[in-house]
């Protein structure tokens, strides 16, 4: 395991893109201090969270398929442990902001699968990886790996700025207002690791739509959301944003409320950073469960929350970025590989042709389509992903998204190419028809590898999909346009709230076994960007659940009115005459000894239980920003002593000096949320506030550890020697101390000034 870590480090060592490269460097130092035990764990678990790092339920080592899972390397570990990347593998979140991606950056994901962890990567419900059974030591190994491609785990996790999603089909659409494309890469990067969002209670979920109809962007159901508006001005179209806040789903959900009708693109990053401020400062921390912006909003009411993001919007320091991050933002478009053509005859291959017509969308631009490569559950294996790199590179320049189904979404492909890129496609298993229909089911991760799962939400999508297919060709035409979606637990990671049919996990007592259950939630709508909540109507037995699916469709088909959509429908006819033909589904339940099946779960022949329910990691503890402070401070001072190891004096001087600014930074912007990172300011500012107060002054020496910090700064550009490096680096270690009490003394004599 080491020995490859130091073979990427060295490989790659000053090759990686900033501030990928020294991301990885910064993580790499924190597992070593954490092993020494010179950071807590609290904020060490923060700071591994998020950076992708994430502790999955360890038990069986099973997927759905009931194939044991390879390359576990902790395997003779209790199954049922704590779960913790230090006691057994966990799992690895990688962003891909909009779902972009191209082939090389696929290679890496199939090299990654298989030498990591157990040969298939997952596409989630947000458009990024993960990979499962990930060692934490082998994290720095591979986060090189994927940022010599451009890509990052950064707040993939974590009370953070999660993964921008965008509508895979941005720039080819026609209903679309413009390309969102550009915009939402610019927020993924402007957001990352910025001061203003270090403070959140919770995560953060930004979404991107070119149009406000269809369902590709779902900015209805996140915490900030942007739709695309194009309007005239003078004469000219100027473009902007519907900004939409507070949405969210959970076990409660949250329509988004209007922030704003009209933003145009250049106030884009400013009054996002606003919205983070505002969060930031008065969210809720020591109530989770109430820590999202949603909650925010509700309890000041979106004319409040408006007037505060607007006012903070004043505020702002100016930023250079806000505008030269969009520079040449509308240069940015996609283009094909291939000449225009036109869709070739079927010639009887019926499978081509129900292929065609699930998964094969016309672009705006004539001559080309979208293809849709569906992925049961969202797995993919190694070789296929490899494949699918190959494919890519063939027919496109690299076009392919992931979904927010859970696929992939090719990009630019010539009508003349389908027939041939589906029988590549094909080839390798990756031609199944069904995009976007009843038989794509979505599903979380549920008990195969999530702490918090109550029933298989894979187990009973898998089912599901399988008997689905096996009748499809019998399934009307209004069935087949329905979305099932299903979670392990009420947190609808699966988003079941808007879906046609949700599930998710529930237990119930029956016989006095614990029987896995779904709750059934109707009345949810997939498109106008996640325009309605579904509320759940019934509880089921899990290996009852696709006979309620049959029940439904079926009443359905036969009581719909002339092209009536199942949103309408259930709206109509109202949901207790749905709920009334389910109820016999919960009648005549067989005993244990007549029917063991029904008291285990889908995928796991095992009595079923709910004792192995962990807690979540999904959002950590709530760190304030200060002690992110100090930890790098921390980590700078310890990265000094390395340089000088080595006999770099002049890096090992500049860190320890470095060093120093972090930790007095992580004082000011106590007080002084706008502090920005010059050291002429951070030192000005430290002094009024904390030396000329004496609020800083030790006990015991007085002022003398605040003085190391002045005579540092005042002798900034000096020429180290490794006497002085050495003396400078032990400064810096005393002032570091020096802040920890001083925190501790403004904790004390004022505890909400620390918060």
């Amino acid at each position: 395991m080491k020995a490859s870590h130091a073979i990427w480090k060295e490989r790659f060592k000053g090759q990686l893109p900033e501030p990928l490269g020294s991301e990885v460097d910064q993580f790499e130092t924190e597992i070593d201090l954490r092993k020494q035990g010179k950071i807590d764990e609290k904020v060490f678990a923060e700071t591994r969270l998020r950076r992708g790092a994430y502790g999955q339920r360890y038990d069986n080592g099973h997927r759905y398929d009931g194939t044991e899972s390879r390359n576990l390397p902790f395997a003779d570990k209790p199954t049922k442990g704590p779960g913790t990347m230090w006691d057994a593998p966990g799992m690895l979140r990688i962003k891909i902001p909009f779902g972009g991606l191209n082939p090389a950056q696929l290679e890496v994901m199939a090299e990654l699968a298989e030498e990591y962890s157990d040969g298939i990567a997952h596409v989630t419900t947000r458009q990024d990886f993960q990979l499962h059974f990930i060692h934490i030591e082998n994290g720095p190994s591979i986060m090189r790996r994927l940022a010599a491609v451009g890509i990052t785990t950064r707040e993939a996790c974590g009370n953070a700025v999660r993964n921008v999603t965008a509508c895979p089909l941005a720039g080819v659409c026609s209903d679309e207002a413009f390309d969102v494309t550009p915009y939402s890469h610019v927020l993924a990067w402007f957001l990352m690791g910025h001061p203003d969002t270090m403070e959140f209670g919770r995560k953060l979920k930004p979404a991107f739509s070119g149009c406000a109809q269809h369902a590709c962007g779902l900015t209805q159901m996140h915490d900030i959301g942007y739709t695309a508006v194009a309007r005239e001005v003078d004469g000219k179209l100027q473009r902007g944003f519907k900004i939409v806040v507070g949405g969210g789903l959970g076990p409660v959900p949250r329509q988004a409320r209007l922030l704003t009708e009209f933003a145009p693109v250049e106030e884009m990053l400013p009054l996002t950073q606003a919205v983070c401020r505002v969060f930031g400062k008065h969210g809720e921390k020591a109530n989770r469960n109430a820590a999202r912006i949603k909650f925010l909003v509700d309890k000041w009411g979106i004319e409040k929350f408006r007037t505060e993001v607007f006012a903070v919007r004043k505020e702002l320091r100016e930023d250079p970025r806000w505008l030269e991050m969009l520079k040449d933002v509308e240069k940015s478009v996609e283009g094909p590989l291939h000449p225009p053509g036109q869709l070739p005859a079927v010639n009887g291959n019926e499978k081509l042709r129900e292929w065609i017509k699930s998964n094969v969308r016309d672009q705006r631009q004539d001559g080309y389509v979208t293809c849709a490569v569906t992925l049961p559950l969202g797995d993919i294996t190694a070789d296929q992903l490899r494949s699918l790199a190959d494919i890519v590179a063939k027919y496109t320049r690299g076009t392919i998204r992931t979904t927010v189904e859970q696929n992939f979404l090719i990009r630019w492909v010539s009508k003349s190419d389908v027939a041939l890129l589906y029988g590549d496609l094909a080839a390798v298993n990756l031609g199944q028809s069904g995009g976007s229909s009843i038989v794509d089911v979505t599903a979380c991760p549920g008990t195969d590898t999530c702490k918090l799962g109550i029933s298989s939400s894979r187990g009973l999508g898998g089912e599901l999909r399988n008997r689905l297919l096996q009748k499809s060709a019998q399934l009307d035409e209004a069935v087949k346009g329905l979305h099932i979606k299903v979670s392990g637990c009420f947190n609808s990671c699966g988003v079941h709230h808007v879906a046609d049919l949700g599930f998710y996990g529930v237990s119930r007592t029956v016989n006095g076994y614990k029987v896995p259950h779904f709750q059934l939630v109707v009345g949810g709508q997939w498109e106008n960007n996640a325009g309605s909540y579904g509320l759940p109507i019934i509880a089921i037995p899990s290996k009852r659940a696709p006979d309620a699916v049959d029940r439904i469709t079926d009443y359905f088909v036969k009581n719909r009115q002339k092209e009536e959509k199942f949103f309408a429908f259930v709206k109509r006819v109202g949901k207790g005459p749905i709920r009334e033909i389910l109820e016999p589904l919960n009648q005549n339940f067989p005993t244990h000894d007549a029917e063991p099946g029904f008291y285990s779960d889908w995928g796991d022949p095992r009595q079923y239980s709910i004792g192995d329910i962990g807690i979540g990691e999904c959002a950590g503890e709530v760190v304030s920003r200060y002690q992110f402070e100090i930890v790098a401070a921390e980590r700078l001072v310890f990265e000094a002593g390395l340089h000088l190891d080595r006999g770099a004096v002049q890096q090992a001087g500049e860190t320890a000096f470095a060093a120093f600014l972090q930790a007095a930074r992580g004082l000011v912007q106590m007080q002084y949320d706008d502090i920005g990172s010059a050291p002429d300011e951070i030192v000005a500012e430290f002094k009024e506030r904390f030396f000329d107060t004496k609020m800083f002054f030790d006990p015991f020496v007085g002022p003398k550890f605040a003085n190391y910090l002045f005579a540092a700064h005042a002798a900034r550009g000096e020429t180290f020697t490794a006497d002085t490096a050495h003396h400078r680096i032990a400064e810096a270690q005393l002032f570091i101390e020096a802040v920890h009490n001083c925190y501790n003394k403004i904790r004390t004599t004022a505890p909400a000034a620390a918060k």
